[in-house]
């Protein structure tokens, strides 16, 4: 599962320079993304000389029944009418320097890249209640991640994020791929005091 991210401004310049973005789209947002903000989002856009641009993404998608949806099983999207036509048209990348995830026992964890580079969260979008709203796409926890939950975000390498946004083929290619292992830290974890 991924219910909060971040990026810092050194993580923005990062990802405008390894993605040839117009410098400046990114780094004025830098902060905690939880659900229900808008935040910029990498997407392809065919219509402008620019392939990648950012765009302003709402995160979550509204069901029938007017429940946030922020996540999506990425084994099972494709499959679902809600999801289907989004995650193979409108696919998008959520630059992150990290994200969050709590244990049972609700210690909070921050996930990050062992060599602290920036991580490409995949995702994809659709109008949801007159605004552009996307959601992550989750996988089955690889070793970094199982000790504190059975889920975690589908993670793109740099080199594939093109081929991501703009090829539905090597998109669905990619969500089936092991994820990296990453640094798991905590402020402070729960001791046992038996």
């Amino acid at each position: 599962m991924c219910g909060r991210y971040y990026f810092s401004d050194k993580t923005a310049y990062e990802v405008e320079d390894e993605l040839h973005l117009k410098r400046g789209a990114l780094a004025t947002r830098a902060g905690e993304i939880t659900p229900g903000m808008t935040t910029p989002g990498i997407i392809w856009n065919k219509s402008t000389d620019e392939d990648l641009v950012m765009s302003d993404l709402f995160w979550g998608i509204a069901s029938r029944d007017k429940k946030l949806i922020i996540n999506a099983r990425a084994e099972s999207a494709t499959e679902k009418s809600m999801f289907a036509e989004s995650i193979r048209n409108r696919r998008c990348i959520l630059p992150a320097a990290g994200f969050y995830e709590w244990d049972a026992g609700k210690t909070k964890f921050m996930f990050k890249r062992t060599d602290e580079k920036p991580i490409y969260l995949a995702g994809f979008y659709d109008l949801s209640e007159n605004r552009d709203s996307f959601v992550i796409l989750t996988t089955v926890a690889n070793a970094s991640m199982k000790p504190v939950h059975d889920r975690m975000p589908v993670m793109i390498d740099r080199r594939n994020v093109r081929d991501y946004l703009k090829n539905r083929d090597a998109a669905m290619e990619m969500l089936k791929e092991p994820m990296p292992e990453l640094d798991r830290s905590s402020d402070y974890e729960q001791l046992s005091l038996f």
